[in-house]
């Protein structure tokens, strides 16, 4: 089957925001589970859509996946120094796993970035948990930049987000 990485359509934004949050919450990665208050804002593909590039991906019609690319600054941008791009929010259905989706939308991301005018590479966070996205990010040439980690919840140090960098 083939894939395609193309950006979301308004009729897929709760589907993605679906898939996104059920694989935040399968693989454990919000603290307070279906009460976490980050499960809005995984949810909330549209709000996304109004600051940022989101991008899916689909077999047949059917979404396997997505993620937030951020070209520039702005309400969607965390950590993103002037010159670079973000990625944000990747996230695959479960049951589609396992047949390169993630690396896919990363890849989509990168080129993008490279793009780009001005930019000068691609930065990241994510939870020391994410072990497979880990191991993306890695192959696909990101190094960890942990003077650049940080704390998302002001006040509560047990959440730590590790930072990655693709310079190019």
């Amino acid at each position: 089957m083939d894939i395609v990485i193309r950006q979301a359509e308004p009729g897929e934004y709760e589907t993605l925001g679906e898939i996104t949050a059920q694989a935040y919450l399968g693989d454990g990665l919000l603290d307070f589970e279906g009460s976490d208050w980050y499960l809005g804002e995984l949810k909330d593909v549209a709000k996304r859509a109004a600051h940022a590039q989101v991008l899916v991906a689909v077999e047949k019609d059917r979404v396997l996946g997505g993620v937030t690319f951020v070209p520039s600054g702005g309400p969607m941008s965390e950590t993103a120094g002037p010159s670079e791009t973000e990625i944000r929010m990747l996230a695959v259905a479960p049951a589609a796993r396992g047949r390169g989706i993630g690396e896919a939308l990363v890849r989509a991301c990168i080129d993008r970035s490279r793009a780009t005018t001005g930019r000068t590479g691609v930065v990241l966070s994510t939870q020391g948990s994410m072990r497979a996205a880990h191991r993306i990010y890695e192959r696909l040439g990101f190094v960890r930049v942990p003077e650049r980690d940080w704390h998302p919840v002001p006040g509560n140090d047990d959440i730590r987000l590790l930072t990655y960098q693709l310079t190019f």
